[in-house]
């Protein structure tokens, strides 16, 4: 009997372990592409017969020895909703399955950013109830090989209760060509904030890249657990090299102190990231700042501001908790009460926990600082510093490919229309490189994917003050929207949007999503839909010197050039002679050509435009209103030049 049951529930574990299974991506909801093959693909048992039916098709295969299965149906018109049926030992039903039109979106956060938080986002979720826009969220994941299946994600109907947690980009989008086609559109959110474009690339292409392939001999092998603990090594002994200490929280107690004595730690700069200064830290850092306070202002209630703080903070003024805040995007603003400044040396000590990304004190410079009567005390600058803890978990920027093994690879082979990419702030100060890593990624997508050179359509770096970057000192933001010029000129069906002019130079988050959205849109109706419409601003093509002026002529400018001033001023240029020297140009409109010039420079060599971390002075556009693309017209010396991709080892 005992031998009966054991062989019974053997055969029992059989048939459970043969049920056909289907990716996340297969599941109610869903949206196919149209007039391309439909890849269906899942899991059986070794050798096992799959039946796939789909409106009036059927289509037959058997699962391999590694038990995976793969088949196409013929292309579909737009259309639904249908049912999918998957037959093996077992049988799967899909419902409300629509045909239409389907897109990639990915990229770090402005990207990840959702409907909820870009600008009138109440009225835009009122009005969102379109069942046949939809969306995939891809769960957040990372793994050191490939992953065949999602970590989570589900499909969601576009709603008053869903849209909120859309992709605001991807959203705009495919309402625009929603709108312009009536055509179901289905967006597939593969997105995390803070990512370089390293970790969304797949490590075959790089070990086949003359640009990266020796890092790849660095890269260790295994499990992630490996990864942690390699990582951990050596962004140990990084920050312990750094401080001349052990890193411990033994001391933490006295660090809020003002009698404690900091003189032996080092320095670091604020407002500005940790991984800008330390590398990729996640943990917990102490921050103290010393300041001076006259006798006539001892003791009075103060004000204290530290800007933002990714991503909590417990903040302290001599030894005196004053405040301490969860949420990393917000301003922190706190109350000193009275009786807590001296005459004399006072100090600030923050606790500073961060769990994945940037970290640290971030923002204005002029929103660090205590305001107590009329006195204002700057606290930007150099900053004393204790790590006190190192979090053990992996970021997605620790080590290349993580993002792409685990968010990516499951996607393949699913059909669709193309991609939509907003990325390239932490690529920034390697922006030179960007000039190979970005080609690099688009042309591994494809090659993965195996559909031809799929649309790739991406966003340019928006206005954001993030370094004071300008002509005068360098400017990695203006470098690496050059790069992203580069791409487009030199890959294959990309299209670019242009956002310099509607950034925030104090927000590395724009709220404004809906312009983004619409002019990727714009892309892709000219290019993929065939609506003929313009979908580009002014771009830089030739320059001829006349005397003490330039005369710059542009493409996509065939209407005339136009300026957003209501004095008709144009701004964002400079000029400069062969000293290498910027000086603000003036500009006059001559058709479809400018004429630039400036008082102080005699013999003009180089004129550039948006060529700054904030280019939000940029106010150039043609007749159909789509912003001049930044550019300068030099090949002058780069300060990302020579800065290359790199990892703990």
């Amino acid at each position: 009997m005992k031998k009966k049951l054991i062989t019974l529930l053997f055969a029992l574990s059989l048939c459970a372990n043969a049920n056909v299974k289907m990716p996340l991506l297969f599941s109610d909801g869903m949206v196919l592409q149209r007039n391309k093959p439909i890849s269906v693909w899942g899991w059986a048992d070794s050798g096992e017969k799959i039946e796939v039916a789909f409106n009036k098709q059927i289509q037959r295969t058997k699962a391999g020895k590694n038990g995976k299965w793969l088949l196409y149906l013929k292309p579909e018109k737009a259309g639904g909703p249908f049912k999918m049926t998957i037959k093996g030992k077992n049988s799967i039903t899909i419902e409300n399955v629509l045909v239409g039109e389907v897109w990639i979106c990915s990229g770090q956060s402005n990207m990840e950013w959702t409907v909820g938080q870009a600008q009138n986002a109440d009225y835009e979720i009122s009005q969102a109830d379109n069942p046949l826009i939809r969306q995939f969220l891809v769960d957040k994941d990372l793994n050191s090989t490939p992953k065949e299946e999602l970590k989570a994600g589900s499909w969601k109907e576009s709603s008053k209760k869903n849209t909120g947690a859309f992709t605001a980009v991807g959203y705009f989008f495919a309402k625009k060509v929603y709108n312009e086609s009536k055509i179901p559109v289905g967006i597939i959110n593969a997105s995390w904030g803070g990512t370089c474009s390293e970790t969304w690339t797949s490590r075959e292409a790089f070990e086949k890249s003359p640009e990266f392939s020796s890092m790849t001999a660095d890269l260790p092998k295994g499990t992630m657990d490996s990864f942690l603990k390699n990582k951990l090594d050596a962004l140990t002994a990084k920050i312990e090299a750094l401080q001349k200490s052990k890193i411990t929280s033994n001391s933490e107690s006295q660090y809020k102190t003002a009698s404690f004595d900091d003189s032996a730690w080092p320095e670091i700069h604020a407002p500005q990231l940790w991984n800008q200064q330390l590398g990729s830290l996640d943990g917990t850092v102490w921050m103290r700042k010393s300041f001076m306070i006259s006798k006539e202002d001892a003791s009075k209630e103060a004000l204290l501001e530290l800007g933002k703080i990714d991503d909590e903070d417990l903040s302290y003024v001599n030894g005196i908790e004053v405040g301490k805040n969860t949420q990393w995007d917000k301003k922190r603003i706190y109350k000193i009460p009275a009786g807590t400044l001296e005459e004399g040396i006072n100090t600030v000590a923050v606790r500073v926990t961060d769990y994945s990304g940037g970290g640290g004190i971030f923002g204005d410079e002029a929103d660090l600082k205590l305001t107590v009567g009329s006195t204002i005390v700057p606290l930007a600058g150099k900053w004393k510093f204790q790590v006190t803890e190192i979090k053990t978990d992996l970021s997605p920027n620790s080590y290349p490919s993580l993002l792409y093994n685990a968010m990516i690879n499951p996607l393949v082979p699913y059909s669709f229309q193309g991609v939509l990419w907003y990325q390239g702030e932490a690529n920034a100060t390697r922006a030179e490189q960007y000039k190979k890593a970005f080609p690099l990624l688009i042309n591994d997508w494809r090659t993965k994917w195996n559909q031809g050179d799929f649309p790739f359509f991406f966003v340019q770096l928006s206005s954001f003050n993030e370094f004071g970057g300008n002509s005068g000192v360098g400017s990695y933001w203006a470098e690496l929207r050059e790069a992203q010029v580069f791409t487009l000129n030199n890959v294959a069906n990309t299209g670019m949007c242009v956002t310099a002019d509607i950034g925030d130079p104090k927000d590395i988050h724009p709220k404004n999503k809906q312009d983004v959205g619409y002019r990727l849109a714009a892309i892709a109706l000219n290019k993929v839909y065939g609506k003929g419409n313009v979908f580009s601003g002014p771009a830089y093509k030739s320059m001829e010197t006349k005397a003490d002026q330039a005369l710059l002529t542009f493409d996509n400018a065939e209407s005339g050039l136009t300026v957003h001033d209501k004095y008709q001023y144009v701004k964002g240029f400079e000029i400069a002679g062969s000293d290498h020297i910027f000086h603000y140009a003036k500009a006059q409109i001559k058709g479809s050509q400018l004429l630039v010039w400036s008082d102080q420079v005699q013999n003009p060599q180089a004129v550039r435009y948006g060529w700054a971390d904030d280019a939000s002075d940029c106010n150039l556009y043609n007749a159909e209103n789509f912003p001049a693309v930044p550019f300068r017209t030099d090949d002058w010396n780069t300060i990302s030049r020579g800065i290359k991709y790199s990892f703990e080892k």
